[in-house]
């Protein structure tokens, strides 16, 4: 990569984490977009220095826009949106729907991800083969990591505000939920 990075940004979905670059040359207008260091997308000889660029990011080909406005002379902001969203404001909506792990087993690093609206778990970017079951409790939804058996139990916590709690555990050990 060259040294005309001007903005990154590193955003969590369901299947991974992903580091968003832009190259942005000012007197050339090529404008770079690598993503976990991979270009792209490329755009050389630009006449227009300022606009936006949209880009799928993931296996599920999340939108993610880069927006580049001037601000002043030779100036420029480069803000980025995903699914039409501020990259904040579709944080902290994925915050609310979803539930995301991170461990090690058999000294490999576990990535782990509910998705509360669709139950979908994906660990380690891959969408896992679940089984749920109902319970007296709530429910629970089963499924294997690497050798392990987990299990994501879906219970009540007996107040309205908290609503529902996830509970993730790894061959009957409960593991704690990352903050991402």
């Amino acid at each position: 990569m060259a040294g005309d990075i001007v903005g990154a940004w590193d955003v969590s979905l369901s299947d991974g984490v992903y580091r968003i670059e832009i190259e942005h040359g000012t007197t050339t207008g090529k404008r770079v977009i690598y993503i976990n260091g991979k270009e792209v997308l490329r755009r050389d000889w630009m006449f227009k220095l300022v606009g936006k660029e949209t880009f799928p990011v993931g296996s599920t080909d999340t939108k993610a826009t880069i927006s580049i406005e001037a601000i002043t002379g030779f100036s420029y902001e480069y803000t980025l949106e995903i699914n039409g969203k501020s990259l904040q404001t579709f944080l902290e909506n994925r915050s609310k729907i979803s539930k995301t792990w991170v461990l090690k087993m058999d000294g490999a690093d576990y990535r782990i991800v509910l998705e509360k609206d669709t139950m979908d778990i994906w660990c380690n970017g891959q969408k896992m083969e679940t089984m749920g079951e109902f319970t007296e409790n709530g429910t629970e939804t089963h499924f294997a990591a690497g050798n392990h058996e987990c299990c994501i139990k879906a219970t009540t916590s007996g107040r309205k505000r908290n609503g529902i709690i996830h509970s993730l555990l790894v061959d009957g050990i409960r593991i704690e939920e990352a903050i991402e």
